[in-house]
C-alpha cells in the first residue's frame, strides 16, 4: 500500500483522535471560537498535512500544533487576542529549507520580542537534512519542525511577510510590510554551500530584528 493511500485512509482511522484534539482546542479557545469552527480547522489542518506527510504516525501531534497556531493567527487577525509583539511570517516554496532556517534563526535572535511563523506554497514531506544539519551545528534542534502549507489566516495575522523564492503565491493585504529576500535555495547543495546560505540568512535576520525592535520602541 502506498503512502498516499495510507494518508487517505488516515482521516477515517483517526476520527476519534481528531475529535479529542478538537475538544482540547475548543476548551482553549472557549469564548473566541465556536466548537464547530475549531473542529473545521482541525479537520482542514489534518487533511492539508496528510497530503505530504512522510510518517503518518506524527500526524495527530502536528495537526494539533498546526490547527492551534492557525486559530491563534485567526484570533489575532480578528482582534480577539493581542500578540503584544510583531508577528513575522517567512514563506518559501517547500518550507523545508530557507523559511525554516530564517524562522529558527529569528526565534533565537529575537529573544521572545517577535513571534515567528513559516510556511510553504508547496510544502515538502520533510525538512531538508542538510538544513537540519547546519542548524544543529549552531545548537538549534529542528527535529520537531515540519513543513506547513501557507494559509490565509497566518498571512492576515502577520505584521511582516518575507518571501524567498515563492513568487506571487502569497496574498497581499494592506497595512503589512512585505519583503522579498533573494536567498539561494539550499536544496541538493553541499553542506558548505548550505552553511553559506545559513550565514546569509542570519545576517538578514539580525538586520530585521534591529528594524522591528526600533519600530516597537518608537511606537
Amino acid at each position: 500500500m502506498t503512502e498516499h493511500r495510507d494518508t487517505s485512509l488516515g482521516l477515517q482511522d483517526n476520527t476519534e483522535l481528531l475529535h479529542r484534539i478538537s475538544a482540547r482546542l475548543s476548551d482553549r479557545f472557549a469564548g473566541i471560537f465556536a466548537a464547530e469552527t475549531v473542529e473545521r480547522y482541525v479537520l482542514e489542518s489534518y487533511t492539508a498535512l496528510a497530503r505530504t506527510a512522510k510518517i503518518t504516525s506524527y500526524l495527530p501531534a502536528t495537526t494539533e500544533h498546526f490547527a492551534s497556531d492557525r486559530l491563534n493567527a485567526l484570533a489575532k487577525s480578528k482582534g480577539a487576542i493581542a500578540s503584544g509583539v510583531p508577528e513575522v511570517l517567512f514563506v518559501c516554496v517547500q518550507n523545508a529549507g530557507r523559511s525554516q532556517m530564517a524562522a529558527a534563526l529569528l526565534t533565537v535572535e529575537a529573544k521572545s520580542r517577535i513571534h515567528v511563523r513559516s510556511a510553504g506554497s508547496l510544502p515538502a514531506s520533510e525538512l531538508d537534512p542538510a538544513v537540519v544539519a547546519v542548524l544543529s551545528e549552531m545548537g538549534l534542534d529542528l527535529s520537531r519542525n515540519y513543513p506547513k502549507p501557507l494559509t490565509d489566516d497566518v498571512v492576515r495575522a502577520s505584521d511582516v511577510v518575507i518571501t524567498m523564492g515563492c513568487g506571487d503565491s502569497c496574498p497581499i493585504y494592506p497595512g503589512k510590510r512585505y519583503e522579498d529576500w533573494e536567498v539561494p535555495d539550499p536544496a541538493d547543495q553541499p553542506l558548505e554551500t548550505v552553511r553559506e546560505i545559513r550565514d546569509l540568512i542570519q545576517d538578514r535576520v539580525k538586520t530585521l530584528v534591529d528594524s522591528l525592535t526600533k519600530e516597537t520602541t518608537l511606537s
